[in-house]
């Protein structure tokens, strides 16, 4: 009897230890099963160079979201990326998107000013006014070789 006493101990504990293992790749993971509390925009940019899929959404300095995906419009010659907003955040049509960089090396994000001056911007709607990211190794480049001017 305290054979299966132990392994249904053994059991319920490996079962436990297993729920929660998916429960934490669950949220780390930024994955949703149960609906999403969020809505898509997007944005075009003339470069997303080292922005990613899953890269963060900052705006006022707090994350409201997500890069959902990056896609390309031959005809405009413009990155597209898709964001995904947390619900009940509202970005309006002057809204401005730029990729900024975490720290001097760190990883690209994207920021953005809601505006206000506007009308709220619909699910599947686009922020019209983007800034790219600045190009830290071609700054580099021109203050080594005296591409800039001293004011």
């Amino acid at each position: 009897m305290k054979k299966y006493a132990m392994e249904t101990m053994v059991g319920i504990f490996l079962v436990f230890g297993l729920l929660c293992i998916g429960y934490m790749t669950v949220k780390l993971g930024h994955v949703s099963f149960l609906g999403d509390n969020s809505y898509s925009l997007f944005a075009r940019f003339t470069s997303v160079t080292g922005l990613r899929v899953g890269s963060s959404v900052h705006m006022l300095g707090i994350e409201v979201g997500r890069v959902e995906r990056l896609t390309m419009d031959q005809k405009d010659q413009k990155a597209v990326v898709e964001i995904r907003i947390q619900e009940g955040i509202k970005i309006f049509d002057d809204a401005i998107a730029s990729i900024k960089t975490e720290g001097l090396i760190g990883d690209q994000y994207l920021s953005v000013d809601p505006g206000g001056a506007g009308a709220p911007l619909a699910p599947g709607g686009t922020i019209t006014e983007t800034q790219s990211a600045v190009d830290i190794a071609d700054l580099i480049g021109k203050y080594a070789f005296g591409e800039v001017k001293k004011q």
